[in-house]
């Protein structure tokens, strides 16, 4: 399970929303700072090393997108989870948040519980052993139809459920590289829903079971 001694850093420049976060974060027992700024934010996430940084896109100076490209280049928050608070449309923050390497976004006006619940899911995420699958190279014999959602094995049709098809197609798109955990949560499963450990390790054991053990290769 993850720490509830999580360190958790709020960068906004209105001060009403940090105070209101401030607040329901530590009631829950989180370790909370706040920075009003993208320049003060990053000077303290430098001394306060948070597990999350909850960062608003709209902020003078430098915006939280050119702030969360700052964090990234910094390899000391490699594992630093960053999630944007935007009041702008759920796509456009998505595409361009993850493009400057956010991890996830939380829409305002800030409701306590969806906050609560939502940093308990990515700490959780970020929980998971750092786990990752990889398709191997040898997946001869393996078609995937993305169009009419088929697999053949050796020319033989196979039915998958959706998501099992989701995982095959995601990590037949990788090639042989690695998929770690969190970008088949993210793919697989969305960003609103929370799944296990276990669920994804459910789903490439059954895969595993129908196309072949020696397709797939988990790593620790």
């Amino acid at each position: 399970s993850y720490d509830m001694e999580s360190k958790i850093l709020i960068i906004d420049d209105e001060p009403d929303i940090r105070v209101l976060i401030e607040y329901t974060l530590k009631k829950e027992g989180f370790k909370v700072e706040t920075a009003e700024d993208g320049e003060s934010g990053i000077q303290k996430a430098q001394s306060f090393l948070p597990d999350l940084i909850i960062l608003d896109v709209m902020m003078p100076g430098i915006d939280g997108m050119e702030t969360c490209e700052l964090l990234r280049q910094d390899s000391k928050f490699n594992d630093t989870f960053i999630c944007f608070l935007t009041a702008r449309s759920e796509d456009y923050s998505q595409i361009a948040g993850f493009n400057s390497g956010a991890d996830d976004y939380i829409t305002k006006p800030v409701k306590p519980k969806v906050l609560v619940s939502r940093i308990n899911g990515i700490l959780r995420r970020k929980s998971i052993k750092s786990e990752v699958v990889k398709a191997q190279n040898n997946s001869q014999g393996l078609t995937i139809d993305r169009d009419k959602y088929l697999v053949f094995i050796d020319g033989v049709e196979l039915t998958l459920p959706k998501k099992e098809f989701k995982l095959l197609a995601l990590l037949d798109d990788k090639n042989g590289d690695v998929c770690t955990r969190e970008s088949i949560l993210n793919i697989v499963w969305g960003q609103d829903v929370v799944v296990g450990d276990r669920t994804i390790d459910v789903h490439i054991r059954k895969l595993r079971e129908k196309i072949g053990d020696e397709k797939i290769k988990t790593i620790n």
